[in-house]
């Protein structure tokens, strides 16, 4: 897997921003051609937005003192004559509060004596630039106020503002809203929805196909991932199905070939020559690398459920026994030194004794006569040391015999997540078999 792959999170990350930016513009264009083209409706807008600027400039004290700073936005339009631009404010009174234009504009105004309206717009010129006269009442500290513009073909283009102030209010603050809002939600959804693949992956690293309890845990995973986990499960389970099949030929080609080996020996047993006595060793060193092939093909289709704990302690100390007897035959000494009263690790004892057996049996068939055999226990360990009397070093590290039986022993490490070490010297040398925890 490559650490550049976007995850699925960028991903919709990038199309939620993608169709949000798209729906911004459809919407654009919606606005555009509802705003734009219709006069009416700017003209509402521009006397709303315009008699809003003005309000803000109103100040009402307690005392019924009203003071009124013309607001900057505004200046350039209604702080000099002749811009196209005019504005009257009125008290509820009739009293002025400020204006910009002369007497001939005041005939477009409502007259004074007149209760103006909330708001009320009247059209100048059809068409654009806008052209018309409007006003606005507003409340500022609680008096009345009456707020009146006109503006004559708009030179300034405030219409454009009006518009682009109507897509800020009405597009694009509410859209960004919704975009954070749905991609917030999304990736979060979308993130609680992985979880379980997410702990299925880790998990599908620690999948053991020699494990007939190993499998993924698909109950809390959505359906279209949970089909994924049962394909993958079907799929180990095909395997270790496959693996049976090969140890079950295995153990017939073994049991085949082992028959006419002994067919052969019984019959090398009736001839009393020298010659049939070393064909019978032979037979029996190749009898020995059969039966040590059977086992390490057998290891590759071995369950890992079947692990349970062992005293590592106990189990070297009756592989000792069992051996002791053939290795004094064999002109050696064997001894047992546990240095904790028990070493309990997680494993199959079969297979361990297998191990120990076959260090065992390497230093005896490889080293020379009346060499010290140690068979060592600690937590998580069995050493196996070879001293030897002479300074001679003969002892094969890499192979016994066909070299077979350190593979075995290699791989009985494998599986029960150790390792085999070997060190040498002058004396002999050192095997440490690690078992992991």
């Amino acid at each position: 897997m490559s650490l550049k792959s976007p995850t699925l999170g960028a991903i919709l990350a990038r199309r939620i921003a993608f169709f949000a930016v798209l729906a911004m513009v459809v919407q654009l264009a919606v606005i555009f051609s509802d705003y734009y083209w219709n006069v009416g409706e700017l003209s509402r807008l521009f006397v709303e937005q315009e008699t809003e600027r003005l309000a803000s400039g109103i100040t009402a004290e307690e005392n019924d003192t009203v003071r009124y700073r013309l607001p900057e936005s505004v200046e350039g339009r209604y702080g000099q004559a002749q811009t196209g631009y005019v504005a009257r404010i009125r008290g509820a009174d009739g009293q002025l509060v400020f204006q910009s234009c002369d007497a001939a504009c005041e005939s477009r105004f409502l007259p004074p004596d007149v209760n103006p309206p909330d708001f009320w717009l009247r059209s100048l010129a059809p068409g654009k630039p806008l052209t018309l006269v409007g006003g606005r009442a507003f409340t500022v500290g609680g008096q009345r106020f009456v707020i009146d513009v006109a503006t004559m073909g708009d030179p300034q283009d405030v219409t454009s503002d009006v518009f682009w102030n109507e897509v800020i209010a009405h597009m694009i603050v509410p859209m960004s809203i919704l975009l954070v809002l749905v991609l917030g939600a999304t990736l979060l959804s979308v993130r609680q929805a992985l979880k379980p693949v997410r702990i299925a992956a880790e998990a599908a690293e620690r999948i053991d196909p020699m494990d007939s309890r190993s499998h993924l845990q698909f109950q809390d995973m959505p359906r279209e991932v949970a089909h994924l986990a049962e394909a993958v499960n079907r799929a180990f389970e095909r395997v270790g199905e496959l693996m049976k099949s090969q140890k079950i030929l295995t153990s017939g080609i073994a049991h085949e070939v082992r028959t006419p080996l002994a067919a052969i020996k019984l019959e090398l047993g009736h001839i009393d020559h020298p010659r049939a006595r070393k064909a019978e060793a032979d037979l029996d060193d190749l009898v020995r690398f059969v039966s040590q092939i059977t086992a390490l093909a057998r290891l590759d289709t071995f369950d890992h459920g079947m692990f349970e704990e062992v005293d590592l302690v106990e189990l070297s100390s009756s592989v000792v026994e069992q051996l002791a007897p053939w290795v004094y035959e064999n002109d050696h000494s064997l001894e047992l030194s546990a240095q904790v009263d028990a070493a309990i690790v997680q494993g199959v004892p079969a297979l361990l004794r297998d191990a120990v057996r076959n260090l065992i049996d390497n230093a005896v068939r490889h080293t020379p006569i009346r060499t010290a055999i140690i068979v060592r226990v600690a937590n998580g360990r069995i050493r196996v040391e070879d001293q030897h009397p002479a300074a001679v070093n003969t002892f094969a590290t890499q192979s016994d015999g066909l070299g077979i039986g350190l593979k075995i022993v290699e791989r009985i490490a494998a599986i029960h997540r150790g390792s085999l070490r070997c060190s040498g010297s002058q004396r002999g040398h050192t095997f440490d078999l690690e078992i992991g925890s």
